[in-house]
Parts: C-alpha cells; structure tokens; sequence
C-alpha cells in the first residue's frame, strides 16, 4: 500500500517523495545529532533576535476555497477544523513537508481532531521549547474567516498552525516554524498563501474516499495535482494574514 500511495502522489500531484519508512514520528520531532533531517526553521540565535521582547498578534484564516477556485471533485459542506498549533524555537518541528507526521499531525489532518497535537506543544511546553497553545474555533462552512490573537515573545518567535481540509482523507493547510522576527523587528503584517498538504497517513485520493490507513506511512507532500488542480495550477486553498496589533 506504501507503494501504491507513492505512486498515486506523484503521478496525480507530478511530485516525487523519498519515502523514509524508519523516519521518527508520534510526538514533536526534536532530530537527534548527525540524523538526516530537512532543512531547520530559520535560526532563532542572538543575531536574528528581536530587540522587543513580545508582540501582540492576530491571526486571520481567510478560507477561500469553494467550488468556483477548485471545481473538481468538490465535496458538499466543505469546512475547515479548528485551527491548532504554537509558538516555539527553532529546537523543535511539530511539522514540515517530507517529515512523518506525528500523531497529532495525523489526527488532525485525518479526523480533524486538536487534542493530541495540543499534547505535543504541550510537551514541548514543559521541555522549555514552546510558550504557548494556539487554538481556533473553526470554520464551518468555506469561504469564512477564523482568527486567534496572542502574545509571542522574542525567545519563542515561530509560528506552527494548521488545520484540516474537510471532508478529505487526510488533507490540511498550515504554516511550520514561520518566523515573526525580521531584521530583529517584529514584522507589522506577513500573508502567507495556505497551499494543500497530504499528511501522508491514509490513501484516499477523494475528498470522500473512505478510510485507508497506510503502514508504514509516507512523509508529507504538498499536493500540486488532482483534485485540487485546476487550468493547470492550483489555487491556494486560503491565506494566514498575521498583524501586528
């Protein structure tokens, strides 16, 4: 089935993964010395520190996503869960494309369910890497909005959030370890574009494909085909403006 997935993902989204079957998944990952990992969220070291000590922030999740920006195989009542992740340092990755996705991860992009990855920033939390849960309460019909606002400080200046694309197997948009803290200020406005990601956990290629857990799961990939493919391209799902307020 491992294979089989794999093959789907880069025949539909014309992507190619290296699927790392002994690749550590389940909590927040924090590599261990000398493991092959992706490239680490930007450094968060003395040089690229905020001269403020904290900010204040909103978020705002513009859910743009409809049958008019992705026509094909779009699903009745199409929502988004609610939004969940952190603010951390650059010594741990709740996510990020060609990772394994932790359990969390998973139960959020398959279930949409907040409870376990909240566990992770949690975790992470009390290991002195992460200062804050974030959480939203969801939109329940797309096109909507959602927002959550909170205080990020200049010894945890990334932003992990995500949250699922429903119905779907295992889909979901987000940002991992996106930094706050530009040229050692904290920036005024940031628009990120929320392109679909697969978490790699089930093998459903539909937005209602019944439930077809894969083990050993495969990493996560961004998905740049079918169904979200549209005139050759595929619009963003939605953005993350993040204000500073």
């Amino acid at each position: 089935m491992k294979f089989l997935k794999a093959f789907i993902l880069c025949s539909l989204a014309f992507v190619c993964v290296r699927c790392v079957s002994d690749q550590p998944r389940g909590d927040a990952v924090v590599p261990p010395p000398g493991t092959e990992t992706p490239t680490p969220p930007p450094s968060t070291s003395a040089s690229s520190t905020c001269t403020e000590a904290s900010a204040n922030y909103r978020v705002t999740f513009n859910a743009t996503w409809s049958a008019q920006t992705h026509p094909t195989d779009f699903p009745s009542a199409p929502h988004f869960s609610r939004l969940v992740g952190g603010l951390h340092n650059d010594k741990v990755l709740f996510w990020k494309e060609g990772m394994l996705a932790s359990q969390g991860i998973e139960n959020m992009a398959e279930l949409g369910s907040t409870s376990t990855l909240m566990g992770e920033v949690n975790q992470a939390i009390s290991q002195g890497n992460a200062s804050l849960v974030l959480l939203g309460t969801g939109i329940i019909d797309s096109p909507a909005t959602d927002s959550i606002t909170f205080t990020i400080s200049k010894e945890f200046p990334l932003v992990s959030l995500v949250s699922m694309v429903a119905p779907s197997p295992d889909w979901f948009v987000g940002v991992d370890s996106l930094s706050l803290c530009e040229n050692k200020e904290w920036v005024a406005q940031k628009t990120v574009e929320l392109e679909p990601y697969d978490s790699g956990s089930d093998a459903g290629v539909t937005f209602t494909s019944p439930d077809s857990d894969i083990d050993p799961q495969i990493p996560i990939v961004e998905i740049t085909g079918a169904p979200f493919l549209n005139n050759g391209s595929v619009a963003p799902l939605g953005t993350f403006v993040f204000e500073k307020i």
